[in-house]
């Protein structure tokens, strides 16, 4: 397992810390301690929790750790701002800075606030539970970087107060609201939870939730994973509609990712050559923007897989590029992670680094829809089914309709298909059309599926459609792009393609 920290990939096992593909031997005490800076994810970290991270069951002087903060420090040179990686809180400890973005930038990032939730049954238990719920909200939300929430102290300053949303969302210059009830009788619970547009007051998303109080907490887990997952989309979608409405010389490079990553998602060749245009310029003006340089990973990756045409001279070398550097500007960021990652598995062929990123986003933010399907698309190729299903179905339970569940669909297709379950796999590719129907990789599932199953004339039918959309497929072409590690993965589509009549090259 590797960690970005701006320009730097550390390594705890192997205890290196590399810049520019030089790598750097730590000692195992300096080791420890940026392992423990970077768990606490910013935050600060006590001298005596650092001291037990470092030195376990050992008495040391707190010298040994001035010492050994004064060499990480030199180690790791000045930060983003000019100054130190590692800050010095007075009277707690130290922490470390986890962002890579100039001071000078713009943030145009969209700002949450979870207010409490209003407890209806008058009742002790039921506040602490509300509490419970609404500090779990606020950790989950607090794990997607393109978008910043409000301090729980801040939002709980709100409690018990009765006041407009518009007045709250202005007092906490927040863009949005989330906030809910919770109500329990005769021995249930009833969650609501909304979403508000902290300008306007209107509600954007809103969802509501029943269960036993006997299982609180499995009902507090869930209720905290539905709305960390379904939150994000919902502003990002919100966000989009008012960038796309803002005039060019206003947007930012926020709203330059959400255009951007709304036209990779159309599956379009066209849209994704526009897409390219937009990121290439935002790149001139911030070069070492980790979500810059994964949408045009992501960007040109797409173009590799679906075989259309180059973007420039070697799209490859680029794309590579732009993955590796994204990985270190990433500053944490599991998306960017995530992106970049496929790259390198997928065009790359570089599977165990590609994996051990992709992991380790999975780990820092589990609840984003877009990272969850990442993983899962990869583990069908490099990893265990299973496990890769285990992705796939956790993102049709909570976002079956959300435009990422396409590959959660066509990946469930493609798995059912190595399995031998061709009826299965008809109909996730089937779900997966009505999504999106300009994904290649679901005309594959669905032409190799209905072969398999001996319908000829259907699979004639899907394959047409699929050389209307990409007149340049061929067998060869399309195995050639796929992922090695375990090259049967892709047998049965390749063979289904060729019963359907697809030409080989």
């Amino acid at each position: 397992m590797t960690f970005a920290l701006g320009p730097f990939i550390f390594d705890p096992v192997r205890r290196t810390l590399t810049r520019d593909g030089t790598a750097t031997d730590l000692g195992q005490r300096t080791a420890d301690l940026l392992a423990a800076l970077l768990d606490a994810r910013g935050a600060p970290v006590s001298k005596a929790d650092l001291m037990d991270s470092v030195w376990p069951d050992t008495t040391v002087e707190e010298g040994n750790l001035t010492v050994q903060i004064a060499q990480l420090r030199k180690l790791l040179g000045p930060g983003p701002d000019g100054h130190d990686w590692i800050v010095t809180v007075p009277r707690v400890g130290y922490r470390l800075i986890q962002s890579t973005t100039p001071a000078s930038a713009p943030a145009a990032l969209p700002t949450l606030a979870v207010l409490p939730f209003q407890a209806l049954s008058g009742e002790a238990e039921t506040d602490y539970f509300a509490d419970g719920i609404v500090a779990d909200i606020i950790t989950a939300l607090s794990r997607f970087r393109l978008l910043s929430v409000v301090s729980r102290s801040s939002a709980f300053a709100y409690k018990g107060r009765n006041l407009d949303a518009r007045e709250v969302a202005q007092a906490l210059s927040a863009t949005y609201l989330l906030e809910g009830s919770v109500r329990r009788a005769a021995g249930r619970l009833r969650i609501t939870a909304q979403l508000v547009d902290g300008q306007t007051g209107g509600t954007l998303w809103s969802n509501r939730f029943d269960g036993d109080l006997a299982e609180v907490f499995e009902f507090q887990d869930r209720i905290t994973e539905t709305v960390a997952t379904l939150v994000a989309p919902a502003i990002q979608a919100k966000e989009l509609l008012q960038s796309r409405r803002k005039r060019p010389e206003h947007v930012t490079t926020y709203d330059t990712a959400l255009r951007a990553r709304a036209l990779i998602d159309t599956e379009d060749e066209a849209d994704n050559a526009a897409a390219l245009i937009l990121l290439q310029d935002a790149l001139v003006r911030e070069p070492d923007n980790g979500s810059i340089l994964s949408l045009l990973t992501w960007a040109l990756e797409h173009r590799n897989v679906m075989g259309w045409h180059p973007a420039g001279p070697d799209d490859v070398t680029c794309l590579i590029d732009y993955a590796r550097r994204g990985i270190r500007n990433a500053a944490g960021d599991p998306l960017v992670m995530a992106r970049c990652a496929v790259a390198l598995i997928q065009v790359g062929k570089d599977y165990d680094a590609g994996m051990s990123v992709l992991e380790q986003a999975v780990q820092i933010n589990p609840h984003d829809l877009y990272v969850r399907a990442h993983a899962g698309v990869m583990t069908l190729h490099c990893g265990e089914l299973d496990r890769a299903m285990e992705h796939f179905a956790w993102m049709l339970r909570l976002g079956p309709t959300e435009p990422v569940s396409r590959f959660a669909l066509t990946g469930s297709a493609h798995v059912q298909l190595v399995q031998g379950n061709n009826a299965a796999a008809l109909d996730f590719a089937t779900r997966s059309l009505a999504i999106n129907d300009r994904f290649d990789a679901t005309y594959w599932m669905l032409i190799a599926a209905n072969a398999h199953l001996g319908r000829p004339d259907q699979a004639r039918v899907w394959l047409n459609a699929l050389l209307a959309i990409s007149p340049d497929a061929r067998v060869s072409r399309i195995v050639a792009r796929q992922p090695a590690r375990y090259s049967d993965r892709f047998t049965a589509v390749a063979e289904g393609l060729r019963l359907a009549g697809l030409a080989e090259d």
